[in-house]
């Protein structure tokens, strides 16, 4: 990623900075106070004065923050009453003020509430799941607590406890259930048949066990610079999404996630309201090649092996996170809810990322006497230590260089799920297809923006290009695609849009800012200081990369993007640059409206929309019954609809595969590589949105003048 000059000169300058302080013998509160406030205005002047777009600390910003803290303080509503709210919406539109002048009012009456109000909620569950549930009664509960407001008082609190831990007794036995009715089925006798009251009672118990080891974290994340941290990031998180402060440990553990050198499951996890959801997926990763686990999907319990599973439900991310990693070999057992509203349980066996799976890689496909090109590349690697390491460009290069030995006709590329990475062989990758010409605009505050350009006047290939991109191909996937589709050097299709990531971040440790400072570390702030313009001066941000050929997918109907997440930046445009399009050897408009018109009829895009549109409406239906006998029809009503869309990943397209000549040596006398590429090939016969690329590209060969 660039460094801008704005950049460099900001932290110069701000290493000489202003701030001085020290800390003496005084106790621990005046230490921890004194902290605080240093924090606070270095925090403060690293935003007005690095962001890329600073906010004006005014009322409208802090009634921003009051809302954001209180979110985060109290996602579900499970704690505050409308009374709570009242008493501390006297600090609203103070809260600038404070900034300002460096005191933490709102923070410390909000601190000390959300405390006292958990230790009373303490006391609702162990009351209420003393007594078995009346399944019989018609109830319902509100699981979007968007959709509601806080509890009128402690009574109507009360009872929203009573029908959540209900709901939730529920699931257990209905899963226990599921169980017994399998055993019976399969005259397992290895599971003890049990009646309904003994289910309830044992599903009570474990849901005490589960809520006793709850309230244990949150009695220790109920220490004062917890607290703290995440008020700082209610601040920090109204200039953009991508800006986090991170304390000390927290940073720690991002460096081990970024590093690769974990061991684990290999996905990104983020908190969304009460649940930890799955972000990404590593390419190359244990969850990648197992194959069942998704973008969207929640996990709901975590197992060590054959262990009993723990409930993470309400469990802060970090925790869940020390849960699900692991040693290379162990086996973690997730129970995931789908985005269909399904539940299942994914074994995976914990693994360092295959490197392999991370690289560029290629297949020849055959099809009508023709031979097309695939490259996927899962990420824009680079190895950013070591200059003569491996990188994507590198490799992106060997690979059309071996296809282009075997004669292929045109490349498809895909760049699906790509979330970014190195933005300079992205530059470099775009150069193989074009002639030489600017590529991207990176624009730093109060400057004028970067022109990153191809100087290489040769053509690496120049047959035709269909770029594959989905809902989650990021920042650098987005500049690749959006240049190639300005060039008009080729067909973008894909998802409705590309993700929308058009911004640059960078890390600054807080403590460079401070001299004669001997108190513990400040932390990091991860900052947006950059955006990303396409050449024709229109930002990624936000819009992303709408395709040339929209292709329906699950995620069709489903809020995923950029656009989210919590006040993401906004879209604009600059300046458009001089570039010339590229003249292709096919009539690019009839051929695409004719393949939009053709997406509309095709019988698998047709089910894949329909599923699409069902897991919408399943999203949006957020209130279930808590009566027994509704709440298992309704059930089995989703599952009997998900009959009708199995076939979705099931059907298998006749696309003639093989790995390219210059491989098959290696491929022959090493048996893992063999059964790896074997299985990758088995995945890529069953993709329809590959397959559909396969057909555009037939008929762009076809329709050459």
């Amino acid at each position: 990623m660039l460094k801008s000059k704005y950049y460099k000169y900001f932290i110069i300058v701000a290493s000489f900075i202003l701030f001085s302080s020290y800390v003496s013998n005084k106790n621990a509160v005046e230490q921890n106070n004194e902290r605080n406030a240093l924090l606070n205005k270095v925090l403060i002047y690293v935003l007005e004065n690095a962001h890329y777009s600073p906010c004006d600390i005014n009322d409208e910003f802090s009634a921003k923050v009051f809302d954001d803290f209180i979110e985060k303080l109290d996602y579900n509503k499970i704690f505050f009453i409308q009374s709570d709210i009242k008493s501390l919406e006297k600090y609203k539109i103070d809260i600038d003020d404070e900034i300002k002048r460096n005191s933490f009012e709102f923070f410390d009456a909000s601190f000390n509430l959300i405390n006292t109000r958990i230790k009373e909620a303490e006391e609702y569950y162990k009351e209420i799941l003393d007594k078995p549930f009346d399944f019989n009664k018609d109830q319902e509960i509100q699981l979007d607590k968007e959709k509601t407001d806080f509890a009128k008082d402690k009574n109507e609190l009360k009872n929203e406890w009573h029908k959540y831990l209900k709901y939730q007794t529920l699931l257990r036995i209905k899963t226990q259930l599921e169980i017994q009715e399998n055993a019976k089925e399969k005259n397992d006798t290895s599971v003890k048949i049990k009646p309904f009251k003994t289910i309830e009672a044992e599903a009570r118990e474990k849901l005490k066990k589960t809520y006793k080891d709850l309230f244990y974290r949150l009695d220790k994340y109920s220490r004062y610079d917890d607290r703290f941290s995440l008020f700082l990031n209610s601040i920090a998180g109204e200039y953009d999404p991508h800006t986090v402060y991170f304390p000390p440990k927290d940073k720690e553990n991002f460096d081990i996630m970024m590093s690769g050198k974990l061991e684990g499951i290999g996905a990104r996890l983020q908190q969304k309201d009460r649940y930890v959801t799955v972000y990404s997926i590593v390419p190359g990763s244990a969850s990648w090649r197992q194959g069942q686990l998704e973008v969207g999907d929640i996990i709901l319990k975590v197992a060590q092996g054959d262990k009993e599973p723990v409930d993470i439900v309400d469990m802060r991310l970090d925790d869940a996170v020390k849960l699900i990693r692991g040693k290379k070999g162990t086996e973690v057992r997730l129970t995931v809810k789908k985005i269909d509203g399904s539940i299942v349980v994914i074994p995976i066996i914990r693994d360092i990322v295959v490197i392999e799976e991370t690289y560029a890689k290629s297949l020849i496909i055959k099809e009508n006497n023709e031979k097309i090109g695939y490259i996927l590349l899962p990420s824009f690697y680079a190895d950013f230590n070591n200059p003569k390491g491996r990188n994507c460009a590198d490799d992106v290069k060997k690979e059309i260089q071996h296809l282009k030995e075997e004669g292929v006709s045109g490349i498809i590329f895909d760049l699906r799920n790509n979330g970014g990475g190195a933005l300079v062989d992205a530059v470099k990758i775009v150069g193989m297809f074009i002639e030489q010409g600017p590529v991207v605009q990176v624009k730093s505050r109060n400057s004028k923006p970067q022109v990153l350009s191809d100087d290489d006047p040769d053509i690496l290939f120049d047959k035709p290009l269909v770029v594959l991109i989905n809902s989650m191909s990021a920042s650098a996937s987005e500049i690749f695609a959006a240049a190639i589709q300005d060039y008009n050097r080729g067909i973008i299709m894909g998802s409705k849009s590309s993700f929308g990531k058009g911004t640059v971040q960078r890390f600054v440790d807080l403590d460079r800012f401070i001299r004669n400072y001997n108190g513990n570390s400040l932390g990091s702030l991860k900052i947006t200081f950059q955006k990303f313009y396409r050449i024709n001066g229109g930002a990624t941000q936000l819009k992303g990369v709408i395709p040339d050929i929209i292709l329906p997918d699950n995620y069709s109907y489903l809020d995923v993007g950029e656009k989210d997440l919590d006040h993401p930046l906004t879209w604009d445009e600059i300046q458009s640059l001089n570039y010339k399009k590229y003249k292709l050897s096919y009539d690019f408009n009839k051929l695409v409206a004719d393949f939009n018109n053709n997406i509309k009829t095709d019988s698998a895009f047709i089910l894949i929309d329909q599923y699409a549109q069902r897991l919408k409406k399943l999203r949006d239906n957020t209130s279930y019954p808590l009566n027994f006998e509704k709440f298992t029809a309704y059930e089995k009503l989703i599952e009997e609809q998900n009959k009708k869309f199995d076939t979705i990943n099931k059907y298998c397209f006749n696309i003639e595969l093989s790995p390219l000549k210059y491989y098959l040596p290696e491929i022959q006398s090493d048996t893992v590589k063999k059964a790896r590429i074997n299985k990758w090939m088995k995945s890529v016969e069953k993709d329809a949105c590959l397959n559909k690329a396969i057909e555009l590209m037939e008929e762009i060969n076809s329709n050459k003048n």
